[in-house]
């Protein structure tokens, strides 16, 4: 099944759901096993947690998280991207983005037709500009944008002549991504990005929240703005995207 997303539900409300087994997550997003979605892709939990530092974040699929990919097209025009995506309330400029600029995000993401990560060798090949179809980590910033669809999303592009403040590890693309070098770590359905902010920024995600979406983005066939939109949404925890998740 997919969804289409849209800016409006992108709003601060309802009380987080308890957590589920043996671990006392009280500020996960829990949800049920979402009919015709693909395993990999369905959300059973999103949770963020914090100990000094180190901010992890966490989803729960009901199936084995990372095993879905897209196909290879053999062009950069066009072609797909498949993310896990945890959205925030965080300012953009908690990880080095102009202040103010739209909805910082948390995603791993895979797309076999491009690398973004310039600056790492995630299959440890000696190439590091062969890695797409790896699974990675990019830090990035969501925008209203009715060019990619009524109430549609993209990743905010930097128009030609325009310089905003970028993270030290932006990947120097037209757009407010950045590829800080998490590594996401797969275990049968869950998927976990451990992430290092400074003690400043990291205090700031304790009155943040959260939600957790699976994805898909689609490059321009064109490469002109907007060069990335969100074009299916495959799940969301939340079911309305109100961002109820709470660190813990």
């Amino acid at each position: 099944m997919m969804k289409h997303l849209a800016l409006g539900a992108l709003c601060i409300a309802g009380t987080a759901a308890l957590a589920d087994g043996d671990h006392a997550h009280q500020g996960a997003v829990i949800t049920g096993e979402t009919a015709g979605t693909v395993a990999a892709f369905d959300i059973l939990k999103a949770h963020v947690h914090r100990e000094g530092r180190v901010i992890t974040f966490h989803m729960t699929a009901n199936g084995a998280a990372g095993t879905a990919m897209p196909d290879a097209t053999g062009d950069f025009a066009g072609s797909a991207i498949w993310a896990y995506v945890w959205p925030t309330t965080l300012d953009p400029e908690t990880v080095g983005f102009e202040s103010g600029t739209g909805i910082l995000a948390l995603a791993a993401t895979n797309h076999p037709d491009f690398d973004d990560t310039p600056l790492y060798d995630e299959n440890v090949d000696g190439d590091t500009g062969n890695d797409g179809a790896h699974w990675h980590s990019h830090w990035l910033v969501l925008v209203a944008n009715d060019d990619c669809g009524p109430g549609a999303l993209s990743v905010r592009d930097i128009p030609a002549g325009e310089t905003p403040k970028m993270p030290a590890t932006w990947p120097g693309v037209p757009m407010f991504l950045d590829s800080p070098g998490y590594t996401p770590t797969f275990d049968g359905p869950q998927i976990t990005i451990n992430v290092a902010l400074a003690a400043a920024e990291a205090d700031l995600i304790d009155t943040a929240s959260y939600d957790g979406v699976t994805a898909a983005l689609r490059i321009n066939a064109d490469l002109h703005a907007p060069l990335a939109c969100v074009t299916d949404v495959f799940d969301v925890a939340s079911g309305d995207l109100s961002l109820p998740g709470r660190v813990d």
